[in-house]
């Protein structure tokens, strides 16, 4: 007869009296105001979180926008003028056959931005109030989004590359466009969103019974 162990039931560190370091991750006693092992401030939890989720995820959003419809290079070769936009570059990239480029860049700069943006508005608005769901996979989720964001900027390395090594005078010169500027501050922006996100409030929002 094989005997079933009750597993004991999930207890955060609030709960226990305990605050954990954000920086060092070190638990210390409740009440405490810096860490004892780096010295970093100690809060049990953010009660502005999503606000602050929300208001940088928006100002991501609105810099994403025209980071995909203005040009993000800026070709001239022979006196004429060239602009590709992201997917303009993608499409490009595909008709000369570098597929692994074009590829690579589509995820960097379009399905990874949109999918943060999915993720991080899904957990700030499940965490309004009380929910059912498993904590375990909503936390994996955010772990995902902070992980990848970083590389959401290889478009804008690219470019960078391509500016420094391109220049050739009259014959032919790379420059970055305005989408550019735009794409890096929507993933600045997505970032400090995802660093802004209190992953404590998926624990203490879970909905008992």
């Amino acid at each position: 007869m094989v005997r079933r162990i009750k597993a004991a039931p999930v207890i955060t560190a609030r709960a226990a009296g305990l605050v954990g370091c954000q920086i060092c991750g070190k638990v210390t006693q409740l009440g405490e105001t810096r860490c004892p092992r780096c010295y970093a401030k100690l809060r049990s939890r953010d009660g502005h979180s999503l606000q602050k989720v929300w208001a940088w995820m928006i100002a991501g959003l609105i810099a994403y926008i025209p980071a995909n419809i203005y040009p993000m290079l800026i070709t001239t070769q022979a006196f004429q003028r060239q602009e590709a936009t992201i997917v303009g570059g993608v499409i490009d990239l595909i008709h000369y056959g570098s597929y692994g480029v074009a590829a690579i860049v589509f995820i960097a700069s379009v399905l990874i931005p949109v999918g943060k943006f999915l993720v991080i508005g899904y957990l700030a608005w499940i965490l309004r109030r009380p929910h059912k769901l498993d904590p375990h996979r909503l936390h994996l989720f955010y772990e995902i989004v902070e992980f990848i964001g970083r590389w959401s900027m290889i478009d804008v390395f690219v470019v960078a590359i391509l500016v420094a090594l391109v220049r050739f005078g009259i014959l032919a010169t790379i420059n970055p466009g305005i989408a550019a500027v735009c794409f890096a501050l929507s993933v600045v922006f997505t970032m400090l969103a995802a660093q802004s996100f209190d992953s404590r409030l998926i624990w203490d929002r879970i909905k008992r019974g």
